[in-house]
């Protein structure tokens, strides 16, 4: 293009022609620099970087032969101290409840443990093969659009992490070191795609979106040929705003072709999850989650529900309990991943180095403290959490520590620095 406009302004006539149209144009840019200058540079004050880190142990005294906790990704190894995540993010958020169009975006890198289980394939699956590995956990073009209604609609669309379940990537948002069983194996983590929110009234949204799969990008990068997405509706401040609730829907083939072959392409998985959160005090609130998956492909039935409760005693201090039933009714689903690239490999269809147990009811109980002192000094969140859980099986089997036990006892926790 360049080359083109050099070449025309040698020539005498072009040239008295382009001159002044190009004089007009530089102008023009000035001058709507000049006028929109101040609102360029509110739009990047609004511009943050965040760090965190987080590092934790989950201690297990039955040693497993194996060395690793049966059902857990987030402190898998059992009896070691782990660097889970350090972050940096950089973000512009946009105002939900602005009259005018908003854009804005936020990028989220992760190095540590955790990015083990949260690798999208064809984008950072195959960068890192030890125990600590790099993600770009977020990456993605927010927009509020003052459509439809008075309230609007919100769009995101980049990489995302998934929207479905109580607990998230972000120890920051989640009461436990630890995962529940419906977290882990009953949602989906990360996703290349859109999401939308559509503002139907001041309380009620609905949502929906459409992405490449779970962990999965485009093109060969995609363990099939088709495509999923989420349909649901979401409440807040209800029951004199003490209540609020969100369900989400997805439907979509998520098995490789490479285990399944060609019917892998029509094979739906069906996930559904309704979580619901009661603020019964300005001290007390509890949540409950249920969950429900079915795949198609692996014909495979998942159950479950996840309670939750926490109570604020002191500002610095928080007790947590968790409470699970989670019903695997093929044994297909909960697999422990030993190698560091096992759980990617068996995203693909590729031979991985896991561990199942037959079909099982699982219950889990967990019961932690969050300790989070305001220490200031450029410090935005310390936290330290002990926890002490208990899993076992509640149909006969022998799924923990290494396929010895009905039972299995952990204790740990994590410590939570962001600046």
């Amino acid at each position: 293009m360049m080359k083109s406009i050099h070449a025309a302004l040698r020539r005498p006539a072009t040239r008295d022609r382009l001159l002044p149209a190009l004089t007009g144009i530089v102008f023009m840019i000035g001058h709507l620099t000049d006028a929109h200058a101040g609102t360029i540079q509110d739009w990047w004050s609004d511009v943050t970087l965040h760090g965190q880190i987080e590092g934790g142990i989950n201690a297990n005294p039955a040693r497993p032969a194996n060395g690793n906790n049966f059902g857990e990704f987030i402190g898998d190894h059992a009896n070691q101290a782990q660097l889970d995540q350090i972050t940096m993010a950089v973000a512009r958020a946009v105002d939900q409840s602005a009259p005018t169009c908003q854009i804005g975006f936020k990028i989220k890198a992760l190095y540590g443990a955790d990015a083990r289980y949260y690798e999208i394939v064809g984008i950072t699956d195959r960068m890192m093969s030890g125990r600590y590995q790099f993600i770009p956990a977020e990456a993605h073009l927010d927009m509020h659009l003052p459509w439809l209604t008075r309230h609007g609609l919100d769009m995101q669309a980049g990489i995302l992490g998934s929207p479905m379940g109580v607990e998230t990537l972000d120890p920051a948002t989640r009461p436990f070191y630890t995962l529940a069983y419906t977290t882990q194996y009953s949602t989906p983590f990360e996703h290349v795609g859109a999401m939308f929110q559509w503002h139907a009234t001041g309380r009620f949204d609905v949502l929906f979106g459409v992405d490449t799969g779970n962990q999965v990008s485009f093109g060969r990068a995609d363990n099939n040929a088709a495509a999923a997405g989420y349909f649901g509706l979401s409440g807040t401040g209800v029951a004199d705003g003490r209540l609020s609730f969100i369900y989400l829907g997805r439907v979509g083939p998520e098995n490789a072709v490479r285990a399944l072959g060609n019917h892998a392409n029509s094979a739906q998985r069906f996930w559904n999850d309704l979580d619901a959160t009661y603020k019964i005090s300005d001290r007390l609130s509890v949540t409950g989650e249920f969950n429900a998956l079915h795949d198609e492909g692996i014909r495979a039935d998942t159950y479950s529900f996840v309670s939750f409760l926490s109570y604020q005693v002191t500002p610095s201090l928080t007790f947590n309990y968790r409470g699970e039933i989670y019903r695997d009714n093929t044994g297909l689903v909960v697999t422990s991943f030993l190698g560091n690239d096992a759980y990617m490999r068996a995203t693909l269809g590729k031979s991985a180095d896991t561990q199942s147990a037959p079909p099982t009811t699982y219950g889990a109980l967990t019961l932690g403290l969050t300790w989070h002192p305001s220490l200031g000094h450029g410090v935005s969140l310390f936290e330290i959490r002990p926890e002490i859980r208990f899993d076992r099986s509640l149909s006969g089997t022998t799924p923990f520590n290494d396929l010895r036990n009905a039972g299995m006892f952990t204790f740990g926790g994590d410590a939570v620095l962001g600046f």
